[in-house]
């Protein structure tokens, strides 16, 4: 059922997977059976994970991939660990786009030696989410 990051993932044996811009050893890490991972971005998946550097490719990545996030699914979005003061993307930034564009963050993990990983999803329907760095479009503060 594939690699233990594909488990620390929470990759499904079922799961339809899009990798977006996913370097070659993380693909090879997770170890995922090629008929599972989608060449292309048609209707909906259980697990997307996308790999950004900057805050214009990230705010792209959420437009693009939100809409084929299925209703229970994972939106994992990867930044490079320990880019410098000034440089790259912070997590707090990334959670604050992500609310914007109306998904809520749940779990950080280490993908790998240079990459770190956040898991969102839809939010559940009638809570109220309450973060600092980010708010719900149509959430009052």
């Amino acid at each position: 059922m594939g690699s233990a990051l594909a488990r620390k993932l929470g990759v499904g044996a079922d799961d339809r997977v899009y990798l977006a811009h996913a370097p070659a050893a993380v693909r090879d890490a997770l170890a995922l059976p090629p008929a599972r991972v989608a060449a292309r971005l048609t209707g909906e998946f259980a697990h997307l994970h996308v790999f950004v550097d900057d805050a214009d490719a990230l705010a792209a990545a959420f437009a693009r991939l939100k809409p084929h996030l299925a209703p229970r699914g994972r939106l994992w979005v990867s930044w490079r660990k320990g880019a410098p003061k000034g440089e790259g993307l912070r997590l707090t930034e990334i959670i604050r786009v992500g609310y914007d564009h109306g998904l809520v963050e749940s779990k950080t993990v280490s993908v790998d030696d240079t990459w770190s990983a956040i898991k969102f999803t839809h939010p559940r329907p009638g809570v109220r989410y309450r973060n600092s760095y980010g708010r719900l479009p149509g959430q009052e503060p």
